[in-house]
């Protein structure tokens, strides 16, 4: 179990476009499950239309764009950051992916594919560069 990193975390007040007081943003909230204990950095965006679930102890860098559709290619999918994930600044996650538990995506990564758990990813596209214990 990660390591307990608030002592009293609250659910965000999150509305449709606006940014919350932590300056992020989420289109379609009502399409967002989020975990207890989840960090999420300054001026990352989410677009959950299709879904997107951040697990519990889920750690998010400030400038990550998390997309379940994407108008340039034309996909839609459910997106899953699982248990105690962590995303790197500046880095984006396209629609359908799932980034497995405890796994670790670098800073600047684009992630077009899933990632497995317990792994450190990096890229652009994101390549699995190291299994965790």
């Amino acid at each position: 179990m990660a390591k307990q990193r608030f002592k009293k975390w609250n659910k965000p007040k999150i509305k449709h476009g606006k940014l919350t007081k932590w300056n992020w943003m989420v289109q379609h909230p009502k399409n967002l499950e989020l975990g207890e204990n989840t960090d999420i950095g300054a001026f990352s965006y989410v677009n959950a239309k299709n879904g997107v679930v951040i697990e519990r102890d889920v750690q998010i860098g400030s400038h990550c764009s998390i997309y379940s559709v994407s108008t340039i290619d034309e996909k839609s999918g459910r997106v899953i950051l699982k248990e105690n994930c962590r995303l790197g600044a500046h880095s984006t996650v396209m629609p359908g992916v799932t980034i497995g538990r405890n796994s670790v995506v670098g800073a600047h990564s684009f992630v077009n594919k899933d990632l497995p758990d317990n792994v450190v990813a990096a890229g652009c596209p994101a390549k699995i560069i190291k299994r965790l214990k």
